[in-house]
């Protein structure tokens, strides 16, 4: 950004209050910092130093950015466009800071690269060895995966809608002034959200213990995938557990759980036991997740003669672990066949239910979109015809599918873009495209030999990392969040 820019930005009405959120959510992160310093000490590693210090030069701007926030002022919704902006980049540099110190060898690009991954929770990592790692370091990495897991459910439940982007404000919640009230308050919503995804998360990590993970694994892979992270604290990913196909369909259960809204689930709680199947995304969800998982069963039981219930269990393990953008791998698929290639490149795209932990386009986008194709179908047949679209029990507007057809534009043309820019490096064709498509979507592992499911991201040049992490921002933040800012008319007004 630069320094005219940064100007303005110090201009901006609101700026206070600016300065007061940000402070608090550095001295939360401060906070949370403290509990790697805790399990570095456990395990008598010497990085607990690293955390202090982290958390210590966190807690010291946190209060600096509150005092100058101390002024009274209000925000305009237009501003929440950049305070959401600031607050991401903000934590991913603050996170970035243990890894950049811990690791040997680590340049601040690959730390950069490996905090941005975590708290979008898109998985993909530049780090090798992760077996030797010291546990303070993996269980830093779990955590900003779960972190940025409830941080994404707030954004997308308080902050998206408003800002009506890409058909999000189908699921305002009451903070937005709908008309379907949940709870009273919007503080009641966050907060049982917030024991939702507490709850959820604790089942996790007691059904990998029971399972036979370690108490280290089992609360580290809790979290990562409940958050729908993705991040292992081993080389092969899942494929450590391979003896153990419990584990395998306990995370495809918890998973699919983490990807979808978890505002149906508060409302399961209040007494709505159908809430869940009602809904349209996440019957579409649950649909495309049978099918692929069976299709590539059926595959590998005809072309490669796996015993079924072998190939059944890692095919849904993958199968779900791709279109919730966890990330997670048990094996590598590409090995699989060409079907199963390009089933998860198709997977890659998709994503989950809108309000979950999961990235990617959304189901529920998908699912407008073809309604939009539908309807001018029909139109070609009766010009004059008028239909009343419903989605869920609520109205669709026009203006509503054309927010979502330009945001499949712009989500697809961004994928375009940063494919291009990544192959000014050489990259190859399989890598550049598929690697953008990992980003933008947060999803994890791409597909070829370098950044495929047995492979990972730290061979790729710098200046690739930091457009696949511009890539991972983007796509967590539903693209336009950022992209306005680049506008002039957002800083002329």
């Amino acid at each position: 950004m630069t320094t005219a820019v940064m100007s303005r930005v110090l201009l901006v009405p609101g700026r206070y209050l600016m300065y007061r959120v940000l402070g608090y959510l550095l001295l939360l992160l401060s906070l949370v910092q403290l509990l790697g310093m805790l399990v570095a000490i456990y395990y008598h590693e010497s990085i607990f130093w690293v955390f202090l210090t982290c958390a210590v030069l966190g807690a010291v701007v946190g209060y600096t950015l509150i005092y100058l926030g101390r002024g009274a002022s209000d925000l305009k919704s237009r501003q929440l466009f950049l305070l959401t902006t600031l607050s991401w980049l903000m934590m991913c540099f603050f996170a970035a800071l243990p890894i950049w110190w811990i690791v040997p060898d680590c340049s601040f690009t690959d730390a950069w690269f490996e905090a941005v991954s975590a708290v979008t929770t898109t998985g993909s990592t530049v780090l090798s060895g992760l077996d030797q790692m010291p546990k303070g370091l993996l269980f830093w990495r779990a955590l900003l995966n779960w972190i940025g897991g409830i941080g994404i459910i707030v954004m997308a439940i308080a902050i998206l809608p408003a800002l009506k982007i890409g058909g999000m404000r189908l699921f305002k919640t009451e903070s937005s002034d709908t008309s379907e009230k949940i709870l009273p308050r919007s503080s009641s919503m966050s907060a049982a959200i917030g024991m939702v995804y507490l709850v959820l998360s604790a089942l996790t990590m007691l059904s990998y213990y029971l399972a036979g993970m370690t108490g280290f694994d089992a609360i580290s892979h809790g979290m990562t995938t409940v958050a729908t992270g993705g991040f292992a604290n081993y080389d092969a990913s899942f494929g450590q557990f391979k003896d153990t196909p419990l584990i395998f369909w306990l995370s495809s259960f918890f998973m699919m759980a983490a990807a979808m809204p978890f505002v149906l689930f508060v409302s399961v709680v209040k007494g709505n036991r159908l809430a869940l199947w009602r809904d349209p995304q996440v019957r579409a969800f649950m649909a495309i997740v049978l099918v692929a998982a069976l299709t590539l069963t059926f595959y590998q039981v005809q072309q490669q003669n796996r015993p079924w219930f072998d190939a059944l269990t890692h095919s849904l393990f993958n199968v779900v672990s791709i279109i919730t953008t966890c990330g997670y791998a048990s094996e590598d698929y590409t090995l699989w066949g060409n079907l199963a290639v390009m089933l998860f490149f198709y997977l890659t795209f998709a994503g989950a239910c809108s309000g979950s932990t999961s990235g990617g386009l959304k189901i529920f986008r998908i699912q407008l979109a073809a309604m939009l194709l539908v309807k001018q179908m029909k139109l070609l047949i009766h010009p004059r015809a008028v239909w009343d679209q419903r989605y869920g029990g609520k109205k669709v507007d026009d203006q509503l599918l054309g927010t979502v057809l330009a945001f499949c534009f712009i989500y697809f043309a961004t994928i375009a873009f940063i494919a291009m820019a990544l192959s000014f490096y050489q990259l190859d064709l399989v890598t550049a495209v598929t690697g953008a498509a990992t980003a933008v979507a947060n999803v994890g592992p791409g597909l070829g030999n370098i950044i495929g499911p047995a492979g990972n991201f730290s061979s790729l040049p710098d200046g690739a990392k930091w457009w696949l992490s511009l890539g991972m921002l983007m796509g967590r933040l539903e693209i336009l969040t950022l992209l306005i800012l680049f506008t002039p008319s957002y800083w002329r007004y």
